[in-house]
């Protein structure tokens, strides 16, 4: 054996007598017994200060929770270890207490979580907060069920995927809101149909009512086949010009009382509109590259407003491509248009794809289903096939 790997065993094995000398002592505290037993030699003694934990770390974390004042608050933003939590017209930097558990699978917080936040300290004066860069007001111990949500498959990092677990995870962008706003453009990124459509499915897979906001007008009219296509499907339009003032009254009319997402492609004008519909926010925004008229990424993180007319918005970044954590199977059941011909197919499980008296291909044929819809069917397929494979 060579000479390396005996220390390293004997190093090893004083390491366990001291912590069982530690574990002894300790025991023989709690119980009454002296620290300086007789039997215990002074080359072995163990110094209280040694060992000396303060009280709150000697109870479980969970007991020194239990007796703090709890109040309940929905998350405004993360940052990296905390929350920013409104509680009773309060806005408290938290922590997340080492108890907290989420359902694994999914974001274990986002915007718009309601959480409990057990208080720590009480309120801080402005001076204070500005003087003590790491304070905490909170910390959050436990997350309500989630209504409704917007979110998105996500690889997972190496740190968080098991020898059996998935490669995605589900990215909640933001949790328990009434209504997506999928936002585009006429122009300036140019709008794009597919994207609408899976937005629209992700509304309904996170059970959120569905609006389309075509904005900036006054660049180009909107494609009325496009409308004509939405109308079809029951859902409301809206078109806005944010430098003309086109349609904001009746964008903040549906607003109003709403929990609502505003979410869509980079540079369609989403942080434009907030600024447009809550005077004095002044949110960062950019122009939209000229060279291939993509937007640019200025949005980093989910941020929930105030709407003044009562309500919530949350804005979120911009997306320029979307995943769906969707099976093949259950794609047609997100195209209502297929509904009236599906059953009529000669197999239960057509894909409507190439099979045989499938019905749903004779009513793209014939008109009665919109071929841009059917294609966008197909591309959505497609990608949902190359995932699971």
């Amino acid at each position: 054996m060579s000479p390396e790997v005996i220390l390293s065993d004997s190093m090893a094995r004083r390491k366990g007598k001291s912590l069982r000398r530690i574990k002894d002592w300790h025991r023989r505290f709690q119980v009454g017994e002296g620290g300086d037993s007789p039997e215990v030699t002074s080359r072995q003694k163990v110094s209280r200060r040694a060992v000396k934990l303060p009280p709150e770390r000697l109870e479980a974390p969970a007991e020194n929770l239990e007796y703090l004042p709890k109040t309940e608050g929905m998350v405004l933003g993360l940052f990296p270890g905390g929350a920013l939590v409104g509680a009773q017209e309060r806005r408290l930097l938290c922590g997340i207490a080492k108890t907290f558990r989420a359902p694994e699978g999914a974001s274990a917080l986002a915007v718009g979580d309601n959480v409990t936040v057990a208080l720590v300290k009480a309120e801080h004066s402005d001076q204070a907060a500005a003087e003590d860069k790491d304070r905490a007001d909170g910390m959050i111990i436990a997350r309500q069920p989630r209504e409704s949500l917007l979110a998105r498959p996500q690889p997972r990092s190496g740190k968080r995927r098991g020898a059996y677990d998935d490669d995605l995870f589900l990215k909640v962008v933001v949790a328990n809101m009434d209504a997506l706003l999928i936002v585009t453009a006429t122009r300036q990124p140019p709008l794009r149909e597919g994207l609408i459509d899976r937005f629209l499915i992700i509304a309904e897979r996170g059970e959120l009512q569905p609006f389309v906001v075509i904005n900036k007008i006054d660049l180009a009219e909107p494609d009325q086949d496009m409308l004509d296509e939405l109308e079809g499907l029951e859902v409301q339009t809206i078109c806005c010009s944010a430098p003309r003032g086109d349609g904001l009254e009746e964008l903040a009319r549906l607003l109003t009382g709403r929990r609502s997402i505003l979410a869509g492609a980079s540079g369609v004008g989403k942080t434009t509109l907030i600024n447009a519909l809550i005077p004095g926010t002044e949110a960062a925004t950019q122009s939209v590259r000229l060279t291939d008229e993509r937007g640019r990424h200025t949005t980093a993180a989910s941020v929930v407003y105030d709407l003044p007319g009562g309500g919530l918005i949350a804005d979120t970044p911009g997306v320029r491509e979307l995943g769906i954590d969707l099976k093949a199977t259950e794609l047609p059941w997100y195209f209502p248009e297929f509904d009236a011909y599906a059953g009529k197919c000669r197999f239960n499980d057509c894909t409507h794809t190439c099979e045989p008296d499938c019905a749903v291909l004779a009513g793209v044929e014939s008109g009665e289903i919109s071929p841009r819809r059917f294609g966008s069917y197909l591309r959505i397929l497609d990608s949902l096939n190359e995932n699971r494979t």
